[in-house]
C-alpha cells in the first residue's frame, strides 16, 4: 500500500513502490491527461510536477514520492504560471495533434515558476527534453514568451 498525494487529493493505492508514477495516475487514479510517450524518459509526454519540479513519471517510482506532491495537467491551471501558459497555448494556437502537449506546458509551467523573464536560450533548455513531433517548437517558445509578457512586438 502507497500513499500519494496528486492534485491537492491523497490517494491510497494498492500498488507496489516501484510502480511507475505515470500508470498510478493514469490508471489507477484516473486522471489521463498525462500521456505515455516513450517509457524511457526521453520524449516528456509524461512530463508532471513533484513538489514543483519537473519530473518524468515513466520512470519514477511512487515509492520514491514520500510525501512530495504531485500536481499534474488536470490541475496545472490552479497556479497563476499554468493559468497564463494554457492562456497562451490556446493564443498562439500552439496544438497540433496535441499528444505531447500536456508534457509541454508541464515543462514550460516549471520554467516561468523558476525564472519569470526567460530568453530564448533559457527556453530552448528547458524544453530540450520534450519532443514533439508536429514540430511546432516555434509556436511553444512564442507561448511561452507571451506566458512570460517578454514577446516581441512588431
Amino acid at each position: 500500500m502507497v500513499s500519494i498525494t496528486v492534485n491537492g487529493t491523497e490517494y491510497p493505492l494498492d500498488v507496489t513502490e516501484d510502480m511507475p508514477l505515470l500508470w498510478a495516475i493514469r490508471d489507477v487514479i484516473g486522471l489521463t491527461g498525462t500521456k505515455f510517450g516513450c517509457g524511457i524518459a526521453q520524449c516528456g509526454a509524461c512530463t508532471v510536477h513533484v513538489d514543483g519540479k519537473p519530473v518524468r513519471s515513466c520512470l519514477y517510482p511512487v515509492g520514491a514520492l514520500g510525501d512530495k506532491k504531485v500536481t499534474t495537467i488536470e490541475a496545472i491551471g490552479r497556479s497563476e504560471a499554468g493559468a497564463r501558459v494554457q492562456a497562451a497555448w490556446l493564443d498562439k494556437e500552439v496544438v497540433q495533434c496535441g499528444y505531447c502537449q500536456s508534457g509541454q506546458i508541464m515543462s514550460a509551467t516549471a520554467l516561468l515558476q523558476r525564472n519569470p523573464a526567460p530568453t530564448d536560450a533559457d527556453i530552448d533548455q528547458a524544453m530540450a527534453g520534450n519532443i514533439c513531433r508536429c514540430g511546432t517548437y516555434v509556436r511553444i517558445r512564442a507561448a511561452i514568451h507571451a506566458a512570460a509578457g517578454t514577446e516581441r512586438q512588431g
